[in-house]
């Protein structure tokens, strides 16, 4: 049997722990709070919840009404966490396996909301003029992800091999 490598346990774990987090959150918005579509309720200072289907993908881009785009969303998301799975194998930085966890869990989690209720549940809103998205979770976890992913990929300094 093969043993996972250490980094790839992390990634795993922690894409699975934003799954978790990001659906019961959905859960409670939609079954205990109960927020009708469009129905907004304030938090604290600039953060309320306001209840948005997202036909789309983050931040509410291509969100086009057809059906068939949210099986070929559903189908990327997938394609894309299968492919980041497979590649947490070779991960060998922790800021990578970071990166690569939260974006599987991301985009595991609005596919879930895809396939099921056919559209991604948004809640979470800011309400600082510069900032008009309605996201969730795993939007979050996709988008800091990604700053990660790049970061370590092209900016991150490099310890030079020797010689």
């Amino acid at each position: 049997m093969t043993r996972v490598p250490r980094l790839a346990l992390f990634a795993y774990v922690l894409a699975l722990t934003v799954i978790v987090c990001d659906q019961a959150l959905k859960y409670w918005v939609l079954e205990v709070f109960d927020l009708p579509e469009r129905a907004s309720a304030q938090v604290a200072g600039p953060f309320w919840l306001t209840m948005v289907w997202n036909k789309g993908v983050s931040f509410g881009v291509l969100n086009i009404d057809a059906d068939w785009t949210r099986w070929v969303l559903s189908a990327f998301s997938l394609g894309v966490a299968g492919a980041l799975a497979v590649w947490a194998w070779k991960v060998e930085r922790p800021l990578l396996a970071l990166a690569v966890g939260l974006i599987i869990g991301g985009a595991v989690g609005n596919a879930i909301d895809r396939l099921r209720l056919g559209a991604v549940t948004d809640f979470i809103h800011v309400t600082w003029s510069w900032f008009p998205w309605v996201f969730n979770l795993a939007d979050s976890a996709i988008s800091v992800g990604s700053v990660l992913l790049i970061w370590d990929l092209f900016l991150a300094p490099r310890k030079r091999a020797p010689g």
